[in-house]
């Protein structure tokens, strides 16, 4: 999902990490700063995939608590 404003920023990467990115954007006919975009949205999304939410695990940790008995006798 595209984004029609942009804001620069300064960072440093290592050389064959720009040099892949460069030769992907080239390869594809694509921009660097768009494949360079749809690389940080994929690692957010691999983030936040990967990582269940705080209330979630709080809730599961608070269910264990209050039913291990009950879990237990299910899982025999």
């Amino acid at each position: 999902m595209p984004s029609a404003a942009r804001e620069k920023f300064s960072s440093q990467a290592a050389p064959e990490v720009l040099a892949a990115l460069r030769q992907i954007a080239e390869r594809q006919g694509r921009q660097f700063q768009a494949v360079l975009d749809e690389a940080l949205r994929d690692y957010i999304d691999r983030q936040q995939k990967e990582q269940p939410r705080r209330h979630v695990m709080d809730a599961f940790a608070s269910s264990l608590d209050e039913f291990d008995s009950l879990y237990r006798e299910l899982a025999k």
